[in-house]
């Protein structure tokens, strides 16, 4: 859990599962802009405790799974930078049914009942069964998004900090 202050600038937002590995294990770059934007306390990365058991599950799958096997050099960086930035939240309550969103992946269900919930801006994943959400949710002022359209847009959605003068 983050122990770093957010500033009060910070907008929520929720990452899943495979938007993280992008960031912290394959090193993408919408991932590396996710994270430094997290890093510099721009964006407040929540997580519920659900979605970080899952998120350690998968990372420790980094020393297990030969297919994965060949990032295991990156898996106690990438402990320790879910521990350092992630911030945890409260479990999501129950939406009644005119806001609650059915997913039709059972393992995402708490990544868009979070966004919810807490009414995040921004909800980021690759995966389709979110993605096919992303109109509806749009209604409830919650933008489910690529980390591509994200990046290509985020000027438009955050209050980007000037960056500093020489």
């Amino acid at each position: 859990m983050s122990t770093t202050p957010a500033t009060l600038e910070a907008d929520d937002i929720i990452l899943d599962t495979n938007v993280v590995l992008d960031w912290l294990v394959f090193e993408q770059a919408q991932g590396r802009m996710i994270g430094q934007q997290v890093r510099d306390g721009r964006l407040r990365w929540i997580v519920s405790d659900t979605m970080h058991d899952e998120l350690i599950d998968v990372l420790g799958r980094l020393l297990t799974l030969p297919s994965l096997m060949r990032w295991q050099h990156r898996h106690a960086d990438a402990l320790a930078a879910v521990e350092a930035w992630s911030v945890r939240v409260a479990e999501p309550r129950a939406l009644p049914l005119p806001r609650r969103l059915h997913c039709t992946d059972p393992d995402d269900q708490v990544f868009i009942n979070l966004a919810l919930d807490r009414g995040t801006r921004w909800l980021l994943s690759r995966d389709h069964a979110l993605l096919r959400l992303a109109r509806r949710a749009r209604l409830q002022g919650v933008e489910v998004l690529t980390p591509e359209r994200w990046a290509a847009t985020a000027a438009d959605h955050m209050r980007l900090a000037p960056e500093p003068l020489a």
